[in-house]
């Protein structure tokens, strides 16, 4: 079965007092006022809702086309692979907020003594700066602290070995010093 059609409705929207615009937002204010009068018997209430919403659906496309028109008639069109592009300016009204601003925080102990010395917090280059040393030897930048302090787990993971690894030990010094101890402990327990 055929679909009976609608008439095809005017692209031009005409009122009384034109709509003002805010294009970054996307916005079209109408300051047309709507009637919404009442009617006075229940039998009616159900013809007249149907046309109060016959007539605000009339009113939303009208608000609609009409940005629409506005968006294609002064805003620059630019056609790319991806379809064709409409560069939007940027918001002229200021929306509210939902919820008010903040308050601004008291500052720590820190801060006011900071602030009363003229102490300034280090920027990230003079940590890191700090947190670096150059090797001469190697040629590199290694930690001064923390995890591979030194680069010495570069040097363990490429089988470099510590010069000082192998110490010889004076048994005899070695001897007199564990018998010096043992003798101290003898004298403090009595």
């Amino acid at each position: 079965m055929a679909q009976p059609s609608r008439p095809k409705l005017d692209v031009a929207v005409s009122k009384p007092t034109p709509y003002t615009f805010d294009l970054g937002l996307l916005l079209a204010n109408d300051p047309n006022p709507l009637s919404t009068s009442a009617p006075s018997d229940e039998t009616a209430t159900s013809t007249s809702s149907s046309a109060l919403e016959a007539q605000l659906a009339a009113t939303a496309r009208d608000g609609a086309q009409a940005l629409v028109n506005q968006l294609l008639s002064t805003l620059p069109l630019s056609a790319t692979t991806s379809g064709v592009l409409l560069s939007l300016p940027s918001a002229a009204t200021p929306l509210p907020r939902e919820k008010p601003l903040p308050a601004a925080k008291a500052p720590t102990k820190w801060e006011q003594f900071a602030a009363r010395k003229g102490i300034q917090p280090k920027t990230r280059e003079q940590r890191r700066a700090k947190s670096k040393q150059y090797n001469e030897a190697t040629g590199e930048w290694e930690r001064t602290w923390g995890y591979d302090k030194g680069g010495a787990k570069k040097r363990r993971d490429e089988g470099m070995v510590q010069q000082d690894w192998l110490v010889e030990v004076d048994e005899k010094k070695e001897r007199e010093e564990r018998e010096a101890k043992g003798k101290n402990k003898k004298r403090r327990k009595v």
